[in-house]
């Protein structure tokens, strides 16, 4: 078993990533889940890099209610050095550490381009792609009253086709290897009469893309209680020969590779006995049980 999506800022009061030897104990404990390799994938808005190279994007949307929590939530994260974490991360490599050097790589609608030569200066394996935020609204932040205020009033439809869009978008831009938490949209527990048209929008974007999903159990610690992606939309993806990598969406310790046996069970009964492994973002294939 694969888990591609660990994050490595421990504290949210702090700028400090871990250890070398924490991530070693990472490791270790992922072992004992039957996880053999593990890609170090934080976000990638925790960089100053990034947020010098998309700008402020809010102040252009400084009309919408969400605009100035917008604002404190980049204050607050974007304060770290990518160079420093992929020092790191290179260094669990060079150490013999199964990991990979990963980036969970946020969608800024018409500036890929721009993320994607800026990521172009390092020695990534692997960028899995994910959308957290329409316009301002970050609508997976359920600990943020205001952001999560905007779900009273916005039609359900209406936003998870504009996630669906925005995740097509990201896909067809190629600037990521695979696509996070595919239907992060559910998060709080929202959900459309009929979610099959948003599944086969999404599942059709990653085929044509030909870009690995993400299949994580994050999605059981939230509102929600259900992993990513639904069973309905698992279905299409294979349907359509995705291919697929496995995530706990690790932010501690004691969660990495948490409910990996229980994703290979999804992915098994539906004939998938390979996951998508990345080096130099390249794809290889190998085995799901190892």
């Amino acid at each position: 078993m694969i888990d591609y999506h660990l994050h490595l800022w421990p504290h949210s009061d702090s700028s400090v990533w871990f250890r070398l030897d924490q991530i070693a104990e990472y490791c270790e404990v992922a072992a004992t889940r039957g996880v053999s390799e593990l890609a170090l994938t934080e976000h990638a808005h925790r960089f100053r890099d990034v947020r010098s190279t998309v700008g402020d994007f809010w102040t252009r949307l400084a009309h919408e209610p969400t605009s100035a929590a917008m604002a404190d939530y980049f204050d607050f994260h974007a304060r770290n050095s990518l160079e420093e974490y992929v020092t790191l991360a290179q260094a669990a490599k060079d150490a013999g550490l199964p990991v990979k050097i990963g980036l969970e790589v946020d969608y800024y609608p018409g500036q890929m381009d721009e993320v994607s030569a800026l990521l172009a200066q390092f020695p990534f394996d692997v960028l899995i792609g994910s959308v957290h935020w329409l316009g301002t609204w970050q609508f997976d932040d359920i600990d943020n009253p205001v952001q999560m205020a905007e779900w009273t009033t916005r039609d359900v439809d209406a936003s998870w086709r504009l996630y669906a869009t925005a995740l097509e978008e990201l896909a067809a831009s190629k600037s990521v290897d695979v696509l996070a938490h595919p239907d992060l949209i559910k998060v709080a527990g929202f959900r459309p009469g009929a979610p099959e048209e948003y599944w086969t929008m999404m599942a059709d974007a990653a085929a044509r893309a030909d870009i690995s999903v993400e299949c994580s159990s994050a999605g059981w610690k939230k509102p929600v209680g259900e992993q990513y992606p639904a069973l309905g939309f698992l279905d299409r993806l294979v349907e359509r020969g995705v291919t697929f990598t496995t995530a706990s969406d690790a932010h501690a310790q004691h969660r990495v590779g948490e409910g990996a046996s229980d994703l290979a069970d999804f992915l098994e009964v539906r004939g998938v006995h390979h996951l998508a492994s990345y080096s130099q973002r390249q794809r290889h294939m190998v085995a799901l049980r190892a």
